[in-house]
């Protein structure tokens, strides 16, 4: 089953790819490794939540965010790549959570990214990962996510 199928399958539906409003590009590819910029939780242009996981969401709302913000990272390299078919393997996962003081459970808010890359991805899907709590996001997003993914060919 291609991936595609397998985000039918799952009712994932991938973002349009929008021109960034600052200094930076939305993917990078170096060899065979593409590197996403930070995705947030976006649907349409809009965030789906706002807020620190701890005081205004809940963990799952955060997974809920997470799970939004791999979504965005699949529709960027769906878009630099053609078909998402060619990603060989996720190799690493660097997660923000926007945590209210005292929050340490970051971890099982960044699962909600990971349980969908292996999801996805099955074995190939399995990554390093860092899940790192910090008192500000941009704009308010209560999870930010940047992923690297090694590809077939060049």
């Amino acid at each position: 089953m291609s991936i595609e199928e397998k985000l039918k399958q799952l009712n994932i539906q991938l973002q349009e790819v929008q021109t960034p409003k600052f200094s930076y590009i939305p993917v990078n590819q170096t060899g065979n490794l593409v590197y996403t910029s930070g995705q947030d939780c976006r649907v349409n242009g809009e965030l789906i939540l706002k807020g620190k996981i701890g005081t205004d969401l809940t963990i799952d709302e955060g997974q809920q965010a997470a799970r939004q913000c791999i979504i965005n990272c699949l529709s960027v390299l769906k878009w630099h790549l053609g078909s998402l078919d060619r990603v060989k393997k996720v190799v690493k996962v660097l997660g923000f959570v926007q945590s209210s003081e005292g929050f340490k459970d970051q971890p099982y808010v960044i699962n909600g990214a990971s349980d969908l890359l292996i999801e996805v991805f099955g074995e190939n899907g399995k990554h390093a990962r860092s899940a790192i709590g910090t008192n500000e996001l941009p704009f308010d997003t209560p999870v930010e996510i940047e992923i690297i993914v090694e590809i077939e060919g060049e």
